[in-house]
């Protein structure tokens, strides 16, 4: 069955789901209604929808230090009290956040923080791609958006998959923890250090001095 625009708009207004998580429970579910609601439910999304408006000003800045100092991370995962945020689970929970931003490398949390001029960049390459592989012009633009796809999976936090479970994105990780905890969580910002980054030096391959000592 085709997965309309209609139907991933009424599938979002029946459970508060975001757009692209009400696409897969439909595509999954082969259209229909009743058990793309029930997908929704079971991975916590739609009960994690009513929970996101709610204020989550309490949390943890938490850090991870990744290949012998090589990179650091420090991020704030928020929550709605204090309790949540002293119990294990929840430190865990925003360890692995850090570690998925240290060995990802994402540039922003959301797609809404990309910069508007670098997505019009982005699509002018993917285009001229296209169009370079011979592609016919009336099917460019959805090549171009499909490949955006993937261009947000490699910068946006939310958009990529967990390291720990590939076919899990992150956003969904974030809503499956809210379903079981019962807070609103939000990842609220990060940086990123990686050791020499912005400075001029003798390009040295990581790749291959690891290979060598394993050797």
């Amino acid at each position: 069955m085709a997965i309309t625009a209609a139907l991933v708009k009424e599938l979002r207004e029946k459970t508060g789901a975001g757009m692209m998580d009400c696409k897969k429970a439909l595509t999954a579910t082969d259209g229909d209604m009743d058990k793309a609601i029930d997908f929704l439910r079971e991975k916590g999304l739609a009960s994690a929808a009513k929970k996101a408006g709610r204020v989550a000003a309490e949390g943890v800045v938490t850090s991870y230090i990744h290949a012998g100092g090589r990179i650091g991370v420090l991020v704030e995962v928020n929550c709605e009290t204090d309790f949540v945020a002293g119990t294990d689970e929840f430190k865990d929970f925003a360890r692995d956040i850090a570690m998925q931003i240290a060995a990802a490398n994402p540039t922003c949390i959301r797609r809404e923080e990309v910069d508007p001029a670098a997505v019009e960049h982005e699509k002018e390459v993917l285009r001229e791609q296209a169009l370079n592989e011979g592609k016919p012009e009336k099917i460019v633009e959805r090549m171009v958006a499909g490949r955006l796809e993937k261009y947000y999976k490699e910068v946006c936090l939310l958009d990529q998959p967990y390291i720990k479970d590939p076919d899990v994105t992150i956003s969904e990780l974030v809503n499956s923890k809210i379903a079981k905890i019962g807070e609103n969580i939000s990842i609220r910002r990060f940086v990123r250090y990686q050791l020499g980054e912005g400075i001029e030096k003798k390009a040295d391959n990581f790749v291959e001095e690891v290979m060598a000592a394993v050797k």
